[in-house]
């Protein structure tokens, strides 16, 4: 979540130096800006997709725990199995 947060505000920030570089003429400032909120989205895609990722792994670990689990009769495996597909839902919704 610290990433997340950090990406935000460096994408704010670099915005908002590139709107305030735009309206007092600097281009060099808002060149400046641009590129941060550029780095900063980029870095912000690339840790939603690593979440998503991670998500997707607990869910399909969790359908295959939930399935052997009821295959075999093992009604502890099979509630881990619902449980870790729940946390891959929550984690590709974030």
């Amino acid at each position: 979540m610290t990433d997340r947060f950090s990406n935000t505000a460096n994408s704010y920030m670099g915005g908002a130096k590139q709107t305030l570089g735009n309206a007092i003429g600097n281009s060099t400032m808002a060149a400046e800006g641009a590129a941060k909120k550029a780095q900063a989205d980029a870095a912000q895609a690339t840790a939603d997709a690593k979440t998503h990722a991670e998500g997707l792994r607990h869910s399909i670990g969790g359908n295959v725990q939930k399935t052997v689990g009821s295959l075999v009769g093992n009604s502890k495996m099979e509630a881990e199995g619902h449980a870790n597909i729940a946390r891959g839902e929550v984690k590709r919704n974030v």
